[in-house]
């Protein structure tokens, strides 16, 4: 078994009265794509927000190679080595294409800066399929290269952990194939990923394990084939608007 590189331990996170997370427990081992999957508010994003510092948990504790993050701001994590997308994607719109990348390499796990910067963007964006477009301002790209986009500046910040929050969300059936076989390439790599996503054939093929959330709670852990078959699981999706 591969080293634990993240670990999350009776992670709850209240809003007021409302329990968004309760009592989350689960590891992400090195070189592992993990899938978070669940109903539409179970808790996924959020659970997402916590381990990227936007929200601070209520109690328990995440730990990144036994370092405590929980808590921590976003940018201090980022520097730790966590980097993720967001579910609507957030670019800089007055910077080009190869700029909002060189963002995420000056700021990221590590620093680098001017033409260091420029040429590890230009790499990244060769490798996700925009290598032509370098120099384009954001405002002219298409849905799913501004995707390509972010997901070049989140890998510009190095990240050892990397989380992809509804990535492939609001692609057509020929973008979205693009999509899961660009992730497919990462997972290649064997880079570390956290996949929170609603496309089940993406989770088939692209993760080793899932964690399931319902109402906020874990309610299976497993292979994509085994959890997908279990019986709670099942009853959450199809009982799915009272998670709405």
């Amino acid at each position: 078994m591969a080293r634990v590189v993240l670990e999350v331990r009776d992670v709850t996170k209240r809003f007021g009265g409302l329990v968004a997370v309760r009592e989350m427990v689960f590891d992400v081992h090195h070189n592992e794509v993990l899938g978070i999957i669940g109903p539409n508010g179970s808790g996924k994003s959020t659970m997402i927000n916590m381990i990227s510092g936007t929200f601070a948990p209520s109690s328990g504790s995440i730990r990144l190679n036994g370092q405590e993050i929980a808590g921590k701001p976003a940018h201090r994590i980022a520097r730790q080595g966590v980097a993720r997308t967001f579910q609507l994607v957030r670019l800089l719109p007055e910077l080009s294409v190869v700029e909002n990348v060189m963002a995420g390499a000056a700021f990221g796990h590590r620093k680098r800066w001017g033409s260091e910067a420029e040429s590890f963007a230009r790499t990244l964006l060769d490798r996700v399929g925009l290598g032509r477009q370098i120099n384009m301002p954001v405002s002219s790209l298409t849905y799913i290269n501004t995707k390509r986009v972010e997901l070049a500046r989140a890998l510009a910040c190095e990240p050892e952990v990397l989380l992809l929050d509804e990535w492939l969300a609001g692609l057509n059936p020929t973008e979205l194939e693009t999509g899961i076989d660009l992730i497919k390439s990462l997972r290649d790599e064997g880079r570390t990923i956290i996949l929170v996503e609603h496309v089940m054939d993406a989770i088939r093929s692209l993760c080793d394990r899932c964690v399931v959330m319902s109402s906020g709670a874990k309610i299976a852990e497993g292979t994509p084939l085994d959890v997908l078959a279990d019986a709670e699981v099942i009853r959450a999706y199809l009982g799915a608007d009272e998670d709405a």
